[in-house]
């Protein structure tokens, strides 16, 4: 008799690192449950993209949990009062879009689905190359959260907990276009915009990376400026 295939959950922002993260896991043979977080964030787009991405990539279920972290604001992301920045990333600079301890927040929610469900894995796209030095995005706290989650678990303390994966923590933009586009991602369908315009603003600064990606690896087509992608990001 054939095993049944083991389970992952992936958090599923709607952006293109969480997309291809999850493919990356299903080419894996994981059969995977998608989870966004609706956590106050400034628009809904990248809410629509993640269930847009869940039906195109064929996970076996999407779930949508509420937890409003704009209450106490402290982020672009989260505030409408504070300016998304547009000026560039800056060496050593943590930017207004870091959200106060948002990947704690989603990874605890994650855990939980994950022991619950009997789950071998956590999928991640955090990436500590190509974006803003966020902290809870690096290597050091990926490891820090591995310990926690073998200690507060059940299954971690009877040696089979959940295992994080981040498989695109050290990759550069470029890699993750390439990786998405081998792979099959939607990448029209992603969202990575800050803004929750009808099309991405091209002018914030994940905007200006995932269109300096697209451009490198010989798709303008799918960067922020072009008319074709209308279609696209409508999904």
């Amino acid at each position: 008799m054939t095993s049944p295939a083991p389970t992952a959950i992936a958090l599923l922002s709607g952006g293109l690192d969480s997309a291809t993260a999850a493919a990356l896991a299903l080419e894996a043979g994981y059969r995977v449950i998608g989870l966004s977080l609706d956590y106050g964030q400034r628009h809904r787009r990248e809410l629509e993209a993640a269930r847009a991405v869940a039906t195109a990539l064929g996970l076996v279920e999407h779930l949508v949990l509420e937890v409003n972290l704009a209450a106490w604001g402290g982020s672009a992301l989260t505030d409408a009062t504070i300016a998304v920045p547009t000026g560039g990333v800056q060496a050593g600079v943590i930017p207004s879009t870091y959200v106060p301890a948002r990947n704690t927040v989603f990874i605890a929610l994650a855990l939980s689905l994950a022991e619950a469900r009997g789950a071998e894995r956590i999928v991640l796209g955090v990436n500590a190359i190509d974006y803003s030095g966020y902290p809870d995005c690096r290597p050091d706290y990926l490891e820090a959260f591995q310990s926690l989650a073998d200690l507060a678990s059940k299954a971690g303390r009877e040696g089979h907990g959940p295992r994080l994966w981040a498989p695109l923590v050290n990759a550069t933009k470029t890699e993750i276009v390439l990786e998405a586009l081998r792979l099959g991602v939607p990448v029209a369908t992603t969202w990575s915009c800050y803004t929750g315009g009808e099309r991405p603003c091209g002018v914030c600064d994940s905007c200006r990376i995932r269109d300096a990606a697209l451009i490198e690896a010989g798709r303008p087509d799918l960067a922020s400026g072009a008319p074709e992608l209308s279609r696209g990001f409508s999904a």
